[in-house]
């Protein structure tokens, strides 16, 4: 075992025997292939219900991009998805979506808005052959123009009755649950690799302990100096 194995094998032994478990199982199906971004969103219990989303999806980060609204989230909407997911806050830029989408594309993601206003592509036929960020906006104003200038590509979620748009986290769920069978059915590797599983099962085992840091801290500090 390298040194974050170790490290996790005797933090781990703190927690019960039930959330051990969840926490392979749940790791398993946790993916970086996808990331969500949030626009300027100022309704609280929509941010708080796509976060949750993200977690049920089992997307790893949920990014939240602020211009005059700042993220909060309404616990119990969330419902403890906060502790679970990445949350990644981008205020720098003028915007800071163009801040958020120079970041995302450094990291090798594709940037996708979604809009009803597209015929490019839709959720059931979209490229999934590489990273994809997903920009949702407002449901009123939806994406500002720079994200949908610099977007890669277009995408909607199919609507078929009078009503122009979803609730933004109804259609982050319909969007993620396509995506996630299409992902599913592929060859692509798209869930975390056995190191990064190891990493995010580590920051939930310190989140879920009282001085948790402290702990992965001082367990690492002695393995270092027992291999020295």
């Amino acid at each position: 075992m390298n040194l974050d194995e170790k490290v996790y094998s005797e933090l781990v032994q703190l927690v019960s025997e039930h959330k051990r478990e969840l926490f392979d199982e749940i790791a398993a199906q946790r993916t970086d292939y996808i990331n969500v971004v949030i626009e300027n969103l100022y309704k609280e219990h929509n941010a708080s219900a796509v976060l949750r989303t993200c977690d049920c999806y089992g997307i790893k980060k949920l990014h939240v991009i602020e211009n005059e609204n700042q993220y909060k989230v309404n616990r119990d909407i969330a419902l403890g998805a906060g502790k679970w997911v990445d949350v990644e806050t981008h205020t720098l830029g003028k915007p800071p979506a163009l801040e958020c989408i120079k970041t995302l594309k450094q990291r090798g993601y594709k940037i996708i808005a979604t809009t009803p206003h597209t015929d490019e592509f839709d959720i059931y036929n979209l490229p999934v052959d590489e990273p994809m960020a997903f920009f949702f906006g407002t449901e009123f104003s939806g994406l500002s123009d720079e994200v949908l200038e610099q977007c890669d590509m277009r995408v909607k979620v199919p609507m078929y009755g009078f009503t122009e748009s979803f609730n933004i986290s109804v259609s982050a769920a319909i969007l993620l649950s396509a995506l996630r069978k299409r992902l599913n059915d592929s060859s692509f590797i798209w869930k975390l690799s056995e190191e990064d599983q190891i990493t995010l099962k580590t920051e939930w085992c310190i989140k879920n302990l009282s001085r948790g840091k402290e702990i992965e801290s001082e367990i690492r500090r002695r393995l270092i100096e027992k291999e020295l």
